[in-house]
This record gives C-alpha cells, structure tokens and sequence, in this order.
C-alpha cells in the first residue's frame, strides 16, 4: 500500500473535517519556550555542536554529576561552559549519578554508612561547582533522583529497604542534612526536588515538611513518562497543592518526558510541547537511549532530524501565546497545536500536528490593525526522517494570500501525516508579494510490509511502537521486512507509481543494528537496488544502536512517466552479495523538479532578530510577505541546512542600497555584497548571521545554490602522513577510502599521526576529517552507553585544541566532521595526538572505560578554504 503525501490546500470547509481553532484575541501568557529542555542530551563540547544546541533553543539540561559512573560523557562541569555560549539557562545536576547502576550502588553496609558516603561526595561536588566563577548562578542541584525507587526505595539498594512513600523519616531528615550542607558552601543556590518518577500523592507530605523545616525546593521536578494528557492535569493537582499549604507558586521542570514511541516522531512531540508551554514550565527530552544526541534529536555531530527543526521551529516562536482548542481538548494521538501572536512583528505563528488526513485550522479574532484585511499564509511540513536519519529544513508546501472575513481565515489542510508536525506563519498580505512554490515534488511512501518478498529468510516484524505499546520504537506502520542478510538470496519488489518523467529522489528508511553478529563483521550493511532490473545500485544501510532505529539511505533514480519496480537485493549479478542483516520501514520516493534544484530561500522575516531589527511589510515586490530592516549593528540569523561538508553559493538578496557583514558559525567570512558568494558549510545545521553595517540594510531573503567549483579542496590521505609510536597504517576497514586508515594515535603524545597540509593563502579553512569510532564499553542497563573518541589537534606546533567526535556505531563506518582552524600560506604541519581525560580534580580517573584514551580512526583530512 502506497501513502500519497502530497499536502493540499483549500479556502472551503468540510463539515465532517475536524477543526483545530487559534484565536488570536485571547493571550495566555508571554511565550515561554520550556519544553526544549534535555536529559543526558549533550555528550560534551561539540557532541552535539554548538550550533545544534543553539539552534534547537536548548533551555535546560539534566546531567550526571561532574566525574559520575552512570554513564559515559555528560559530565556537569564540562559541559557547562559550551552550554551556556550557546544559550542555554540551567543545568540541573543528578548528583546521584555520581554512582554506578541504577538503582544507585552507593558503598556502605548500613543506611548510615551510605548516607555518610553520598554526603561527602555532595560536598565535593559543591566545591567543584564554586571553581566555575559566573558559570556557577547556572547550575541547579539535584539531591536525589528518583528516591522511591532508588535509595529511599525498597530495594537492595536501599537506605532500609522501607519506601520513603511508607515512612519518609530516613528521606526527609536527608532532604533537609543535603539542603543545609549545600546552600552552607554556596550561599544562593538553587537546589530541585523531589524529583520522583511520578507526582506521588505522597509529595503533598514532602512539602509540608519542606516547609515546616525551611528547605523548600527552589524548583520543583517530577517525571512524566506519561502522555501530554496527564502534564496538564498534574501541574494542576501540584498548583492546589501549593495553593493547600499555602506556598508561592514554585517554578516547575518536568525534567523526564516522553518514551521511545514518541522521541524522534514530530507529529507527536508537538504534542508535549503544547501542553508543556501551555502550562508554562519547563521540561526535559528523557533519555532512553545514547547521549549527546539531544534525545534522539540529532544525526552524527552536526545533523538534525525531524524533531529537531521542530524545536527549532518552536523555540523562534516570539510574543505571547493564544487560545488553540482541539478538536479533542488534552487527548493524546489527536490533532493538538500551540500559536503566538507578535504584534511588533505582526506575525503569528502555529505548530500542530498528530493527525493524519484532512483538517482545517480556523483563525478567529484576526485583528485588522496587526494583519489588514488580506493575510498571507505560509505552511510547512516537518517530516519525521528517523531516529538517526538526518532532515533538511522544513518542506514549503504552500504559500499564497487570502482576504480576511469577519475577522476569520480558515486553512483546509488535507493529505495529513500523522508522524508530521506542521507549521502555518499568518503575516499581513496584500503587498504585491512573490509567493515561492512548494519545495518539493510530488512524494509517495511505500510500506516494506506491502512489498513482495521472493528468496530465502523474510521475516515481518512487528508490531512495534503504538498507543499501547510506548516503550517500543516508533515506526512507519507499525510493521518492518527482514531477510536480506549475509547468505540471503532475498529481494524485496516495491510497485510504485511515478506521476511524471523525471529524476526522483528515493530514500530507503533500514536499519542494522551495531551489535548484531552478522552487522558486527563489515558494519553497515549492503544491499542492491534496481528500477525494472536496471540500473543497478549498491547502498549501504544505516548502523543504529538498537534494532528498530531507523535512519535513510539516499540515492537518486530516473523513472518514466507510470508504473515500475524497485528491488533491494542481496544479490546482484554485476555487484556482489549482501553482508549484514538489515531491516526495512519502508522507501519515499520523490520528484525533483525545478524548484527542488533551484536555490534554496530563507525568508528574512522569518529570521530570529535582534537589536533593533523589524521587519517591514511595505515592500512591494518583495519575496514573502515582507523584508528586515537592519540599523547598524542590528541582525537577523539563519538556520541553514547542508546536505555535506563543502562549498555553496550564497546569495543575500537585499532592496536597496546598504552594507553590512556576514558570519557563518560564528567566523565573520565577508561584507555583505551583491550576488552569489562561495562559502563553506558544514553538512547539517549552519548559523548564518547578516549584520547591518552603518548605512543599515533592508534584507528579503538568503538562497543557498549549488558549489560554483571556487573553494578548492585538498585531499590528504591518513596513510601518508608520519606515524609514530603506536599509530599505524590498517586495511582493516573496507569502507575506508582505498581501504586504508590510521588506527593507533593515542594514549599519548609519542602516538600520533602528523600532516604537513598545504593552503594556497593565509586564512581561516575548514579540515573536515573522515573519520570511524566504534568504541562502546559495556553498559548498566538500557542506555548502550558508546563512548565518544577526541583528537589534540596542533596546528605548526600551536597549543592542541581538543575536538569530540561522537560513534559511528563501528570501526568500519565512516562519517565526516569539519573543524575550523587557521593556516598561514604555504605548507602547515597538522598533528593528530590523543590521550585520557582526567577527572575535574585532576588526581584520579574513570574506571569503567567511559573516558577514550584514543582517537578515532582517521581515513582522510581534506582542507578547503572557509571563503
């Protein structure tokens, strides 16, 4: 069965169609933006990169105390200080992480004796915090983590295998000796509880405690893995209990929210982040899984997925929020939004989703001195594109105008994805605007449980996560194919239908699992395709960290107008045999017409804006519904999406005369000018920022075009570069370029691999290292816990900077990471070294693996200038 997704759009209603109602007369409060909050998300500087956090509008992030066992990475302290550079309000410290297992294994044969444990690594802790400087106002400490099922509990763990929910004595007295030790060593800090698994009955009795002995929470934290149906109705019961004892209301972080079936999924995410930022608190992504991905929120180092460009949506949303009634108010799997209106841009904003097929968004109250008489509508998609599988920039499915009607619009949406969000941007119309058209073809998904399998091995696998089965991991109707493994004569025959001659766009959603034993051989497996028995391909499949993690291989493919087959083969005649073992979700097949290969648009009144900026809607002629006009200094930030490392052609479309400069990842690369300009971006997320110079600068849009072949690179093999020590040429990795890599730089200096690199002119470049890691210790429980890999990377000598690169699920799976570094013309010496990281004190280090000592494996180095 074939879902078409084409996305249509209609003036008229149906009266069987289920509405989803944005007034825009009844506020509810300044917009918030709290449900962008993260639990283990980020690994250290860079894992993610820093314009993954900034860009997502990461408000809060819950990690393992500073030197902590639970989990590799993630350490408080250093991820504070990039956290912080890139935005970020709070970190809340699970000071019980600092212990290995969970439930928590502290030391100790009595309650006493562990309590006493636990007490002197808080203190140190403490102490460790008030070395920060400034940095130390942002943090949050968390005592305990879960107290009923972990110390205070009833396990083997326990303080006395009595629940502090039975008699809570032993956790109260505690409670209060942790508040006292903490704010005695740092005066003025902000300490979070209880930090229960649920919002027990039984917390009523902790705050009656808490206030009695004055040590209040200074933040109040519970976990919802639970629905968004339950986050307003118990923000409520906890605000009566509040208003019961009498207590002002208490800031509120749910700081664990959502399960496997959702994370990842942005027709349901958006969900939470209604409820969330209807109730105004904030909340953090749960952690199910690895670290440092933003829960499942990012690809490789620098990628965003689905989920990702919907928090980025969100968090760009400005003013205040207004009434959004569902057609099923607070009832989870149904259609649900959240919309902000802001009047100094006169501009409202709508996020929705979690239906499939056809619905209409009335606007109501549309107030003719924001808006005028005629709107202008823009609505796109944000699709889900897998855990790990990588998303460009929302899909543009259609713009246009229409007149305002006693004081109502109505958006007749059909074609619906329910994994989908959506967003609709109203802007006063009426301009003379340019309307762009859609950003892509005609798209279809074919499931693989629909396709006809031939051969040996098929397996149909399923069903997976659902409504009533959260814990699993979300997939494309619920089912996927196996079979095409190492020794399968498999194939497995998708009938599609392409609408037009063209070149198609085709994405195959698959999975290997990295621990497998037929995936651990090779790695990413490979598989065959062929159209009608022709062009014959070889893809290798995504490696995820569980089974049912899905990510997309992408390839291209020419097709006539009318019906054919596509095969995925694990045999081909003219390229080989598959070797692996890969699960299929299902395949997207895509046209790509003009206006797919034509330069990508970023709306300027779109942007995020700052000093001084506005945007002006008295344009004519003007992309959009209208421009930015830039005071000196005044700026407007982009988001931009790369499919790869390398060149692009950037155009800043500007109206009228005015200067200013442009930055790209923070590296200033040029005046503003008319016309294309050749840059650099990173593949995923870029931040480009046009600044306004003097004479200021009215700003419509920018385009990202192809590479016009003006930033040379330069390619370095690793094997030809000197080796010392233990660094040493392999052609262990068959995926490696040529088959040969560096493995062996590391634990220490005298193990290192040195470039000398040549650079045609002084000046900023971009060395983007093709790299593989694989290492991953063993894990306490759920989480797979892979360990990131560094490289102490010197430039002629120059003090090492230190670069994470996260795993790529094997040794012998390759990806890309590019570092910015300055060269002088000429030749310059590049050396690669690594070595373990101490703990933050210096005088001890971990003991179960969860710090590298090495670096990742090196294939190549390629050097391009930046601009």
């Amino acid at each position: 069965m074939a879902a078409d997704s084409e996305t249509g759009i209609e003036t008229g209603t149906d009266a069987g169609t289920e509405t989803l109602a944005v007034d825009l007369r009844t506020g509810t409060g300044a917009f918030h933006g709290g449900a962008s909050g993260t639990l283990y998300g980020l690994y250290g500087d860079g894992v993610p990169s820093r314009n993954i956090v900034e860009g997502m509008y990461v408000r809060t992030v819950s990690t393992k105390a500073q030197d902590g066992t639970q989990h590799p990475g993630a350490d408080a302290l250093e991820i504070l200080p990039s956290f912080v550079a890139a935005g970020g309000r709070d970190v809340y410290v699970y000071m019980t992480d600092i212990y290995r297992g969970f439930p928590y294994q502290w030391p100790g044969a009595t309650g006493e004796e562990r309590l006493a444990d636990y007490k002197a690594k808080v203190e140190k802790q403490v102490k460790q915090v008030l070395t920060m400087g400034d940095l130390a106002s942002h943090v949050v400490y968390v005592p305990f983590n879960e107290p009923e099922g972990n110390m205070f509990g009833e396990g083997e763990w326990s303080y006395d295998k009595v629940s502090w929910r039975t008699d809570p004595q032993h956790y109260f007295a505690a409670w209060k000796d942790l508040h006292h030790l903490i704010r005695d060593l740092h005066p003025g800090a902000r300490i979070a509880g209880p930090n229960t698994c649920v919002l027990y009955d039984e917390v009523r009795g902790f705050l009656e405690f808490a206030k009695a002995h004055d040590v209040l929470p200074d933040v109040m934290t519970w976990h919802e893995l639970s629905t968004p149906s339950a986050i307003r109705t118990n923000i409520a019961k906890y605000r009566r209990m509040e208003e019961d004892l009498g207590l002002e209301p208490l800031p509120i972080n749910i700081n664990e929210y959502a399960f496997n079936y959702h994370l990842s999924v942005p027709g349901q995410v958006v969900q939470w982040i209604a409820a969330f930022e209807e109730c105004k608190v904030d909340a953090d992504l749960a952690y199910w899984n690895i670290d440092g991905n933003l829960n499942d929120s990012v690809a490789e180092a620098n990628k965003g997925n689905g989920q990702w460009w919907l928090f980025n949506a969100y968090g760009q949303m400005t003013g205040d929020t207004v009434q959004v009634t569902a057609p099923h108010p607070n009832e989870q799997y149904t259609l649900q939004g959240v919309a902000t209106l802001d009047t100094d841009k006169r501009q409202s904003r709508t996020l929705f989703g979690g239906k499939s097929g056809a619905a209409d968004i009335l606007f109501s109250n549309i107030a003719p001195d924001v808006f005028g008489t005629t709107v202008h509508f823009a609505v796109q998609e944000i699709p889900w594109t897998g855990q790990i599988g990588a998303c460009a920039q929302p899909l543009r499915l259609k713009e246009g105008e229409l007149p305002v009607e006693g004081g109502r619009v109505t958006l007749s949406l059909t074609g619906l994805d329910a994994m989908s969000a959506y967003q609709v941007v109203l802007s006063p119309g009426g301009n003379g605007a340019l309307c762009a058209p859609p950003s892509a073809g005609r798209r279809r998904t074919y499931a693989a449980e629909d396709a006809t399998y031939t051969g040996s091995g098929y397996s149909r696998n399923g069903p997976e996560g659902s409504p009533s089965d959260v814990e699993k991991f979300a997939t494309s109707g619920t089912y996927h194919v196996g079979g095409l493994r190492t020794g399968s004569d498999g194939v497995l025959a998708f009938s599609v239908e392409a609408p037009q001659q063209g070149t198609y766009d085709l994405s195959v959603f698959a999975n290997s699992w990295n621990l497998h034993d037929l995936v651990k051989e090779q790695g990413p497996t490979n598989v065959f395709l062929r159209v009608d028995g022709k062009q014959p391909q070889e893809l290798r499949l995504p490696l995820g960290y569980k089974p049912v993690v899905w990510g997309h291989t992408d390839t291209r493919v020419e097709l006539t107008a009318g019906p054919h087959t596509i095969t995925l083969a694990a045999q081909d005649p003219e390229l080989g045999v598959t070797r692996g073992d890969a699960l299929i979700d299902r395949i997207d097949l895509t046209l790509r017409d003009e206006h797919v290969t034509a330069p990508a648009p970023y709306e300027a009144e779109y942007a995020a804006l700052r000093d001084g900026a506005r945007v002006d809607y008295a344009h004519r002629g003007a992309s959009g519904p209208g421009a930015v006009v830039l005071p000196q200094g005044g700026s407007a930030t982009f988001w931009v999406h790369a499919h790869t490392d390398g060149e692009v052609t950037l155009t800043v479309d500007q109206l009228g005369l005015g200067d200013g400069v442009l930055t790209v990842n923070g590296e200033a690369v040029g005046a503003v000018v008319r016309g294309g300009v050749p840059l650099f971006l990173a593949g995923g997320i870029n931040k480009v920022t046009v600044t306004a110079g003097p004479a200021g600068l009215v700003l419509d849009r920018l385009r990202v075009g192809p590479a016009a072949g003006l930033l040379k690179p330069t390619v370095y093999p690793a094997e030809n570069g000197t080796l010392t020590g233990t660094a040493q040429v392999t052609d262990a990795y068959s995926f490696a370029t040529g088959g040969r890599a560096v493995d062996g730089i590391g634990k220490g200096t005298a193990n290192a691999l040195t470039l000398t690199v040549t650079a045609a002119h002084s000046g900023r470049h971009a060395l983007t290292l093709r790299y593989s890691n694989g290492e991953q210790p063993p894990a306490t429980h759920y989480n797979p816990d892979p360990v990131c890999r560094h490289v102490d990377l010197s430039v002629d000598g120059a003090a090492a900077q230190r670069v994470l690169f996260p795993t790529t699920f094997h040794f012998n799976n390759f990806w890309d990471l590019t570092v910015p570094v300055t060269l002088r013309k000429g030749p310059n010496t590049l050396t690669f070294t690594a070595d373990e990281l101490p703990d933050f004190d210096g005088d001890t280090s971990n003991a179960f693996q969860q710090r590298s000592a090495y670096a990742p494996v090196i294939d190549q180095v390629t050097v391009t200038p930046l601009a």
